[in-house]
């Protein structure tokens, strides 16, 4: 589960959204494919709960960032929906700027 806070005509509501992954059992492969070792992962990519335009923004490369900590507020639809941080980690990679839009589940930054 995934803890959002969403602003609607001034008030602050907190949201819980559950996401459903894949899992790598249900990831079949050949037994004749060549097996390349995957890049290891050095951190988790946030990605955008939904589309709409990044208005502000308090993350930036190499900054330290704590469970719950703002990163971006994102305007859909004239609601603003502040985007948290679901670890501790540093902000490894940036994608997304102010005044950018974005799709849903486009990815943006890495924190490892």
């Amino acid at each position: 589960m995934k803890l959002y806070k969403i602003k609607v005509n001034g008030k602050i509501y907190e949201v819980e959204v559950e996401s459903v992954t894949e899992s790598k059992d249900s990831i079949k492969t050949s037994e004749t494919s060549k097996m390349v070792p995957e890049k290891p992962i050095t951190g988790s990519t946030i990605k955008a709960p939904m589309q709409g335009t990044i208005i502000k923004t308090q993350a930036k490369v190499g900054t330290r960032v704590s469970k719950g900590h703002v990163l971006f507020v994102l305007e859909a639809m004239k609601l603003e929906s502040e985007i948290l941080s679901p670890i501790d980690g540093v902000i490894q990679e940036l994608y997304v700027k102010v005044g950018q839009k974005v799709d849903a589940n486009q990815p943006l930054l890495i924190i490892g």
